[in-house]
């Protein structure tokens, strides 16, 4: 066994070093060309701060992913939206850029509380949402605002299960978050916004070096904007500070920041009048005014130290401490009646949790004769506490507390809530993974993982004084082969195993068996010579069991009995086509359904979930005659028809219909005419032909309502 004896491969200490060289790299390549050298390419030009332009859609490492492979050699499709995407898209919230990744679908996002989505079909748990990271660190414990984009880098979609590194997770995918990190070199830009419903948005992004061994960046935006929803409107405040150290020559420590306000009323949306949307105007606001807002907060910090050891080996130790809280009141549908009147339930809302992790991996390469292993090694502990305290008040025929949706009339007599749950849930964990990235041969890759987790759950019920506890270990495996046939052609095959513990108990008081998934998937790629075009195929077939299901023997209670299945095709493009014009484009087909339930329609599809979701997006950009630059574009996308209320059984057998929601087709339009080399005003049109949508549903009662055409004006100055 020998070791490899090269040192500090590139991005190695932190993202910033590698945005850094690549800037470095590109004005060195320019001063060559200007001094007559014409056999370098042109390469775009790299914007540190501010909105981006002449950028990439096609990323060629995800950080997620924890691997030197190129994605085009990872056996694993990965989706990764470059802040040039997150920027053409006029982007400032995680939703904004959904609709343009191929298998992403909305789930019910809590009223607009938090952010929910399904990969490939399957949705995380109702109360915790999707499987989501912060540079690497479960985000998605604890109640979390939507998702602000003032202070991410990218967004990396990892397709597939993921539990091999991360544990307790979705089969379908996993989202990874990355933060926009300090910079060596001063940049400054401020940007403002305005638009329709009252849209106001100010935002900073300053970056620089303090003396020669720190860094710092600090992202902060101000957002305040009525709503087309009657009634509605929301407040947000976006702190994120972020700090390099060079400690050494091979030692780096950094901190990553951030602090989210995020106050709304809690919003549930319109309903549907004899199984159909439209009946009342989708502005309509049902819940109560006076109920005021939902305030989220939420606070993030994270430390990193990273520290290059002899030859190719490194290590990296992360901890990260999150609080979040949501608090105010509710006035939530229950029930429609035949004359239009609306049964609702008040409810007041207190809870808070403390989550923290820690995270020690050592990373290196290994020779064994003329195999090639790249070594991952890693321990992950954390604690997580949620104390959740719910009042309620339940309509009754004698105080419906209800209000009509055609002739609504706000202000009635509120119900005053009472106890309903008041709980106190410790989570711990600790895993070990492993993960060997093995070079065969120059046309054969390997990836093989596996993690160990020792989950402890406790779960204090104040009202009854009870306490139940569940440790549902488990181990996930992952392999996956890559064939490189040539320099641009790639094909590749996995598969998986995921796991989530199921919360609650059955009726011995006994904690269930964690959901298993089980995900297979087989691939192609192709990248252009000059690596400024992606295109991913992939086929998919993922199951997953121990889903909850009613216990037929014992009304009331639920077991871990129930099956889920979803397989599909997806194709993602992503790449700047020609020297003008840049591309991203996905195409779906996705077949979930139900497999085995004890309440719910076998071969039923899960909710919100379409068979068939699509999007493109182009951006063409040139210069004016006098040497101003401009840039104009659109998207267009398409999500097919999708379930809107489960079903049970036997109301399938009673000839109950389906409530499905429509399919939909939106249109947008993107610009911006640059002025000069520190000024830019930007379009965004949003809907463009104003057409009537709804995004998500959990109900006939809880419908939420897509947006009609909205403009938003810009102006970003650099300085």
């Amino acid at each position: 066994m020998t070791f490899s004896s090269s040192l500090h491969r590139p991005g190695f200490l932190s993202p910033s070093w590698l945005t850094l060289t690549i800037a470095s790299l590109h004005a060195s390549m320019v001063g060559a060309q200007t001094a007559g050298d014409t056999s370098l390419p042109t390469l775009a030009t790299v914007e540190v701060v501010g909105r981006t332009a002449s950028g990439a859609y096609h990323a060629e490492e995800a950080a997620g992913a924890k691997t030197d492979l190129p994605l085009r050699e990872l056996p694993q499709s990965v989706r990764v939206i470059t802040r040039q995407a997150i920027d053409d898209l006029g982007a400032t919230k995680l939703d904004d850029v959904l609709d343009y990744v191929g298998g992403v679908s909305r789930q019910n996002n809590f009223g607009g509380l938090w952010d929910n989505i399904a990969i490939r079909g399957l949705p995380g748990n109702e109360n915790t949402g999707m499987a989501t990271l912060l540079n690497g660190f479960s985000s998605n414990r604890g109640f979390n605002a939507p998702r602000d984009l003032a202070g991410v880098e990218r967004i990396e979609f990892l397709k597939g299960t993921a539990a091999a590194l991360y544990g307790s997770s979705e089969p379908g995918g996993t989202l990874n978050v990355v933060s926009k990190r300090p910079l060596w070199t001063t940049a400054n830009s401020v940007e403002g916004y305005v638009g329709s419903y009252g849209l106001k948005r100010g935002a900073l992004d300053t970056t620089g070096p303090i003396g020669d061994n720190v860094a710092y960046r600090l992202n902060v935006a101000v957002e305040d904007r009525d709503s087309f929803r009657d009634h509605v409107d929301a407040k947000r405040q976006v702190i994120a500070p972020a700090f390099t150290w060079k400690l050494s020559r091979d030692s780096m420590l950094e901190y990553v920041g951030e602090v989210i306000h995020h106050e709304t009323p809690l919003d549930r949306g319109v309903v549907a009048v004899d199984n159909k949307l439209g009946k009342i105007p989708r502005s309509r606001f049902l819940g109560e005014p006076s109920d005021g807002d939902v305030e989220v907060d939420n606070s993030t910090h994270q430390l990193i130290l990273s520290q290059a050891w002899v030859e190719t080996w490194r290590s990296r130790l992360g901890l990260s401490y999150r609080e979040t809280s949501i608090e105010g009141y509710s006035s939530e549908p229950t029930s429609l009646q035949a004359n239009g009147d609306l049964w609702r339930q008040r409810r007041y809302r207190d809870y808070a949790s403390e989550d923290i992790a820690l995270q020690a991996e050592i990373q290196g390469i290994v020779n064994t004769g003329t195999v090639e292993h790249e070594l991952l090694l890693g321990v992950e502990t954390f604690r997580f506490e949620m104390d959740s305290v719910m009042l309620r008040a339940n309509p009754s025929a004698g105080n419906p507390y209800a209000i009509n949706i055609y002739s609504p009339v706000y202000g009635q007599a509120q119900a005053t809530p009472v106890a309903n749950t008041d709980t106190l849930e410790e989570q711990r964990n600790t895993a070990f993974y492993v993960q060997d990235a093995i070079k065969l041969a120059p046309q054969w890759r390997v990836l093989a993982g596996v993690r160990v987790d020792n989950y402890e759950q406790t779960l204090e019920n104040r009202r009854t004084n009870t306490t139940t506890k569940q440790d549902p270990s488990s181990t996930s495996p992952r392999v996956g082969l890559s064939w490189l046939p040539s320099e641009q052609w790639t094909v590749y095959a996995n598969a998986g195993q995921s796991f989530r513990p199921n919360s609650g108990v059955d009726v011995d008081g006994q904690g269930f068996d964690p959901e298993v998934g089980k995900a297979f998937e087989l691939g192609t790629k192709w990248e252009n010579e000059g690596q400024r075009i992606g295109v991913t195929a992939a086929l998919f077939d993922i199951r997953k069991s121990n889903v909850l299901t009613a216990d037929p023997d014992n009304a009331g209670s639920s077991i871990a009995a129930g099956e889920v299945r979803s397989r599909g095709a997806e194709l993602d493009f992503a790449g700047q086509v020609t020297r003008n014009l840049r591309v991203n484009a996905s195409l779906v087909l996705n077949d979930v359904e139900i497999t085995k339930d004890n309440t719910l329609e076998e071969g039923e599809r899960l909710l919100n979930v379409p068979r068939v979701n699509g999007s493109l997006l182009t951006v063409y950009e040139d210069n004016f005659a006098n040497g101003q630059r401009y840039g104009i574009g659109g998207g267009v996308t398409y999500v097919g028809e999708r379930l809107g209320q489960a079903r049970t059984q036997a109301e399938a057998d009673a000839g109950t219909p389906e409530f499905n929601l429509p399919a939909y087709t939106t249109a947008k339009l993107v610009g911006y005419w640059r002025l000069n080399s520190s000024v830019r005003l930007t379009m965004d049109v949003d809907n463009l032909f104003d057409e009537t949508y709804y995004t998500s549903s959990y109900s006939r009662v809880w419908v939420t309502p897509g947006a009609p055409r909205t403009i938003t004006v810009g102006m970003q100055a650099k300085f």
